[in-house]
């Protein structure tokens, strides 16, 4: 299977910090699926339109069934990535922002101003992921099930949970 996972972060990009957030989704993802993955990555700033063309890219393009994002998604002027995401889907699923907020609300007040959200492109199931990989490490397996069952009903193949 096809996974993109895009990492946005100006400090990773311009090397401030080495980028954790986008391995760990490969490490969770690795643990939780059967299926043999092919890895697709991209590390962007956050450029609105940059985060457009990589998602457009990687759906109809790249033909991911599932494309991971992580970071810009909080109240900060430069966090555009929930704005980019739905600009370019057509249909938004908002139960996986709701449930991984739910879930790092339990840990950390302050996941309420998460503004992530998911939903499909085409053939691709697009979700916005928190930027803490300890976070992502949290709620990931939470949507596993969610994500299988999406994939199927896009693709006709359901990817297999360990």
């Amino acid at each position: 299977m096809k996974i993109a996972r895009v990492t946005l972060s100006d400090r990773a990009t311009e090397g401030v910090y080495e980028d954790a957030s986008g391995p760990e989704i490969e490490r969770v993802v690795q643990q939780l699926f059967a299926d043999d993955i092919e890895w697709h990555r991209a590390l962007l700033r956050d450029e609105r339109r940059d985060i457009e063309e990589a998602l457009r890219r990687f759906a109809d393009e790249v033909r991911c069934p599932l494309i991971l994002t992580t970071g810009g998604t909080g109240p900060s002027t430069r966090d555009v990535t929930p704005e980019a995401t739905r600009a370019v889907l057509e249909k938004e699923l908002p139960g996986f922002g709701e449930l991984m907020r739910m879930q790092s609300y339990a840990k950390v007040k302050t996941a309420i101003l998460s503004r992530a959200t998911a939903g499909i492109r085409g053939a691709s199931l697009i979700i916005n992921l928190p930027g803490r990989p300890s976070a992502i490490a949290e709620c990931l397996p939470l949507i596993a099930p969610a994500i299988c069952e999406a994939v199927e009903h896009l693709t006709g193949v359901r990817p297999i949970l360990r």
